[in-house]
């Protein structure tokens, strides 16, 4: 059982403990399936660079919002919920291809971060808003959004 954390524990300005996360090849293929994303530019390397120019297959836009969610669910405990949340992409991220069967090549780590911007009370909800974002090996910013968290009290 995860610890649960508390509105009352939670201050603005505070990080919320961050994710991080390795992207395989492998990882695309798998999550095109289980999401149902086959646009080949997940996938096929000639497509990805001679038709729509991306220098290589690149990341799911869905796979890092999940990042995301994966961490506030994880920061929450099973009492809290994830009321809202919104992404943007502002840049493109390559996956690490895979050097064996079970091992991928060296290549980028990225880093789920978040910060807590508000705190609130609204109908008996202690609500929570984040800013939430992504950062590359190189400290860049490739997804950057907000979320909306209900948290318990204690009683």
């Amino acid at each position: 059982m995860k610890k649960q954390i508390y509105w009352e524990d939670i201050s603005v300005g505070q990080d919320i403990p961050s994710l991080t996360k390795v992207a395989t090849t492998l990882m695309l293929v798998k999550w095109a399936g289980a999401y149902g994303d086959y646009n080949p530019l997940h996938y096929d390397n000639d497509f990805a660079v001679n038709f729509m120019k991306t220098g290589g297959i690149i990341v799911h836009g869905t796979l890092k919002r999940q990042w995301l969610i994966q961490m506030l669910t994880d920061w929450i405990g099973d009492e809290g919920w994830l009321k809202r949340i919104n992404t943007q992409f502002k840049a493109m991220d390559y996956p690490r291809r895979m050097k064996t069967l079970v091992g991928p090549e060296d290549g980028d780590t990225w880093q789920c971060k978040a910060k807590v911007t508000g705190k609130s009370e609204n109908g008996g909800q202690h609500i929570v808003e984040c800013d939430i974002w992504l950062e590359n090996s190189k400290g860049e910013i490739t997804t950057a959004g907000s979320a909306t968290l209900i948290l318990p009290a204690r009683k």
